[in-house]
């Protein structure tokens, strides 16, 4: 068996990249690096590496990280700056004996030492958006700050029973400098066991790490929950506590893939998206619709649905 499933349309390109590799017995890792590594380098993705909005002060700050199921590797890059593909890095430091995470100044001199592509990661789209948000935040007492925080995860299974996890984004838009999500953090988002399965989240860090959901995900499949089922109950529990506690719940969305290539994913939002396949599985994005009860509903998406979410991305913008 083999399969792959991924957080928001936005990865379906470089997953179909994967595709052929997979079903001849190619390597989970190489899948997700390269699947997320297409996903950093498109300019209108903005949530991802190249083209990724910027903090506070202008600058786009990277997070990354990397786990391998079998040997439990791990390896995660936070804060990075100039640099072209985060989840390169994040993979070469899974594999180092110690210092598997580096942050800011420490994982760019890494990156380069090691021959990564030194690389301006502000666009000027991204400038834009960056203009038109202060101009926003000027005029607009109580706007809040913070907008957009997509990660690209995903968790791969190959022929030889082997499974991989990876995670890459530039975070939250308008962010403190240094600020950290879950993205890079093992167990909150991302993890994964070759011999259980694997799962990666996406939504607000903030909230996510208090329930180090990922790995909240893999120990109910570990309990004999399916993955969808697993997923539903990890987000629902998550965001219930979460509203009773303190009000409110940020966005919660999850994928998750066991060792036998069964797939799951849930969410407490409505418009969150994720594609997968696998070799019973036809590649497929699936939008998801949360129901009271916890359970989801899924709905495949239409062709129309598909280009309007890269329509919309590649839109002009005007400078306000």
């Amino acid at each position: 068996m083999w399969g792959i499933i991924a957080t928001w349309r936005m990865a379906l390109e470089g997953v179909q990249e994967t595709l052929p590799s997979l079903a001849v017995g190619g390597s989970a890792g190489d899948a997700i690096e390269q699947a997320i590594k297409a996903v950093e380098d498109f300019p209108y993705y903005k949530s991802v590496g190249y083209g990724g909005l910027p903090n506070r002060q202008g600058q786009v700050e990277l997070d990354a990280a990397y786990m391998d199921g079998s040997r439990l590797d791990f390896g995660a890059v936070c804060g990075l700056q100039d640099i072209a593909n985060p989840i390169g890095v994040a993979r070469r430091l899974s594999q180092e004996p110690v210092n598997n995470v580096l942050v800011a100044q420490g994982a760019r001199q890494y990156a380069l030492d090691h021959g990564f592509e030194a690389k301006e990661m502000l666009t000027d789209r991204a400038q834009i958006h960056y203009h038109n948000r202060q101009v926003e935040l000027a005029q607009e007492q109580g706007l809040a700050a913070y907008d957009g925080h997509d990660t690209v995860g995903m968790v791969a299974l190959d022929g030889h029973d082997h499974m991989v996890a990876g995670t890459s984004t530039s975070g939250l838009f308008m962010k403190h400098p240094g600020r950290v999500g879950d993205s890079p953090m093992i167990g909150s988002g991302l993890y994964v066991d070759s011999q259980i399965g694997g799962a990666t989240a996406t939504g607000l860090g903030e909230d996510l790490m208090k329930g180090v959901l990922s790995y909240a995900i893999v120990q109910l499949m570990a309990a004999g929950y399916p993955p969808q089922e697993a997923c539903e109950k990890a987000v629902y529990d998550l965001d219930r506590r979460l509203r009773a506690q303190r009000g409110q719940a940020g966005d919660l969305s999850v994928v998750a893939m066991n060792a036998k290539g069964q797939w799951g994913s849930a969410t407490n939002i409505d418009n969150f998206s994720f594609v997968v396949a696998s070799k019973t599985t036809p590649l497929t994005v699936y939008r998801l619709h949360p129901l009271a009860s916890g359970q989801m509903e899924l709905e495949r998406a239409s062709q129309e649905w598909l280009d309007d979410y890269v329509r919309q991305r590649m839109r002009p913008l005007e400078v306000k």
